[in-house]
């Protein structure tokens, strides 16, 4: 008589705590590395101090503060971003950020996804979970990016075809997938321009190679996701419905005209 032996039941990968405290939804990996270093993260129990000490997620028990940590709820927002604030959570040049906006909110942590320089405006998404946020940022899973650009001059066909026939710049070639006037008044107009990667202030450095100037520069909208007639400056959280669209991937929507507040 034989017997099958048992099947073999895989264990989850190692990895280093601070890495796995960032999965978990509960900090930024510089966060929790320095939480390690400060002996407020146990494992099993045990103090650490290496934030690249290796745990498997799911197994092994992590606390910190004395507190068992377990993963979080997905939290994923949307925020108008206002001009003039910088996209990160802590300014070497103690600029404004855009976590002025949260101010008073009690959220927990959450992080950009994707990010708008500092001249930008509108659709900023921030959320607790890295991996989701990875998916969403990865260039293979194309969420197309509309923005909405106020340039100095009045744009004529040879232009257009310009932005989508592109530039090399260096060793680096930049175009647009597709560029179309919105609106055109006495001295400027705004430009409807789809992006599907993120370079580098890539729409900024493509009109400048062409000798155009931008005035505002505007997102609003992430694959079937609108920034809307959300007020500048305020955010909300996004409904399921919206979160498992931007996870499948869509192609951008009709914007419905020019953002708010635009200007000729």
């Amino acid at each position: 008589m034989t017997f099958d032996s048992p099947a073999r039941v895989a264990k989850p990968p190692r990895h280093g705590v601070a890495r796995v405290v960032s999965k978990m939804g509960l900090g930024s990996r510089t966060q929790a590395a320095q939480w390690v270093r400060e002996g407020r993260v146990r494992v099993n129990g045990r103090v650490v101090h290496d934030a690249e000490f290796p745990v498997r997620q799911g197994l092994d028990r992590i606390d910190i503060d004395g507190q068992v940590s377990t993963s979080t709820q997905r939290l994923v927002l949307m925020l108008n971003k206002p001009r003039g604030l910088v996209t990160t959570v802590k300014d070497e040049q103690d600029r404004k950020t855009v976590y002025s906006c949260f101010s008073g909110a009690g959220l927990p942590w959450l992080a950009p996804v994707g990010r708008l320089d500092k001249a930008s405006e509108g659709l900023l998404l921030f959320c607790n979970d890295p991996a989701w946020a990875a998916r969403i940022t990865d260039p293979e899973a194309g969420q197309s990016k509309t923005y909405h650009v106020q340039i100095d001059r009045l744009p004529d066909a040879a232009l257009l075809a310009a932005l989508e026939h592109g530039v090399v710049l260096g060793d680096e070639s930049l175009a647009v997938p597709s560029a179309r006037c919105l609106r055109s008044g006495g001295k400027n107009a705004w430009l409807e321009i789809i992006l599907d990667e993120g370079r580098n202030r890539q729409i900024r450095r493509l009109l400048a190679a062409l000798d155009v100037s931008v005035l505002r520069l505007v997102r609003v909208a992430i694959g079937q996701l609108c920034l809307g007639d959300l007020p500048k400056g305020q955010w909300r959280m996004l409904t399921g419905q919206e979160v498992d669209a931007l996870a499948a991937g869509s192609q951008p929507r009709a914007t419905g005209g020019l953002c708010r507040d635009d200007a000729e």
